[in-house]
């Protein structure tokens, strides 16, 4: 089962080779890791999408959690979190089939960040079924180019009882 990880950890040198040296030494498979500066730049979000089993969930948010750089480390998997992903995907097409491309795209919300005389770059974001569904119609079109971002996901809300790692400008880590 995959696993939503939500980290907010210092940002200093080894911080992400700890969290996925503790993933890897179990054997779970990372499908999926990002990782930026938080508005505090000493600080920085992690979101990790891993392969595990069910009854490792818990335990591997503990073990993450007792890193030395790890500030919070929150279990996003069940919770009502927004998930999104982005995506650069570069059409080998020509001809009249270019029109036909850019309205598609359209119903994705897609938007072209290239353009040449044979390709397209487009750039979308969204849920993991969105892009797939969206990378998929493209293969049509022709050859395809892939490049895709890990997961970033947040809480919806503060107030649903996860203590889910932010930061903003009026507030600490909470």
């Amino acid at each position: 089962m995959q696993q939503l990880i939500s980290l907010l950890v210092e940002n200093k040198p080894g911080a992400l080779m700890r969290v996925a040296g503790v993933l890897t030494s179990r054997g779970y498979n990372i499908e999926s890791l990002t990782v930026a500066k938080a508005l505090d730049p000493t600080l920085s979000i992690m979101t990790i999408v891993a392969e595990v089993g069910e009854t490792g969930r818990d335990l591997l948010i503990k073990q993450i959690s007792r890193l030395v750089n790890v500030i919070k480390a929150v279990d996003l998997t069940q919770s009502r979190a927004v998930r999104r992903e982005m995506v650069l995907i570069k059409v080998y097409v020509e001809g009249a089939r270019r029109a036909a491309l850019l309205t598609e795209a359209q119903i994705f919300r897609a938007h072209v960040v290239d353009a040449s005389q044979t390709s397209y770059m487009i750039e979308a974001t969204g849920s993991p079924d969105k892009l797939d569904a969206l990378i998929s119609l493209l293969r049509s079109y022709g050859p395809i180019e892939v490049v895709r971002s890990g997961a970033m996901a947040m809480a919806r809300s503060k107030h649903n009882k996860l203590p889910v790692p932010y930061f903003s400008e009026t507030t600490q880590a909470g």
